[in-house]
């Protein structure tokens, strides 16, 4: 199991957008530099957050906003945007257990009620942690940066 590097891309992208919304054009390229991946990567995730109205986009002059507060919008919100799971679930089963051996025949029964109460888990803690606790703790941390570096 492992979730893309898409949904930290998002979260790093909406960090910029609100810090930086008020004082430049954010951009996919600005982003890209940022995050130090390619700007098509950065387009593609974009589109998803404005698509689920978590960002808008200006047109002629460019860049990106957010169209939410950050306390509205959650890990969980980015994650079905840039990460979304299909109606198989997060994890991968192998889908063709043999039928003769007595662990195949029965395996799904044994595991797959445990996997969907640690997806369920999962999610409820997504759906916990907002963009503003990563706003509060990164201003934090540059804040402590610029002190370290006088």
């Amino acid at each position: 199991m492992q979730i893309s590097s898409r949904f930290t891309i998002a979260i790093h992208s909406l960090a910029v957008i609100y810090l930086r919304q008020d004082h430049q054009r954010v951009t996919s390229n600005f982003l890209s530099e940022s995050i130090q991946v390619n700007p098509v990567v950065v387009r593609s995730v974009l589109s998803g957050l404005k698509a689920a109205g978590i960002i808008e986009s200006r047109q002629g002059s460019g860049g990106s906003r957010l169209a939410k507060p950050l306390d509205a919008i959650t890990f969980y919100d980015i994650y079905v945007t840039v990460d979304s799971v299909d109606k198989e679930g997060l994890f991968n089963f192998h889908p063709n257990p043999h039928q003769d051996c007595p662990v195949g025949r029965n395996i799904h029964q044994a595991v797959d009620g445990k996997l969907i109460q640690i997806q369920a888990a999962m999610e409820n803690e997504l759906k916990r942690i907002t963009m503003q606790d990563v706003v509060d703790d990164l201003e934090k941390a540059i804040a402590q940066s610029a002190q370290s570096s006088k």
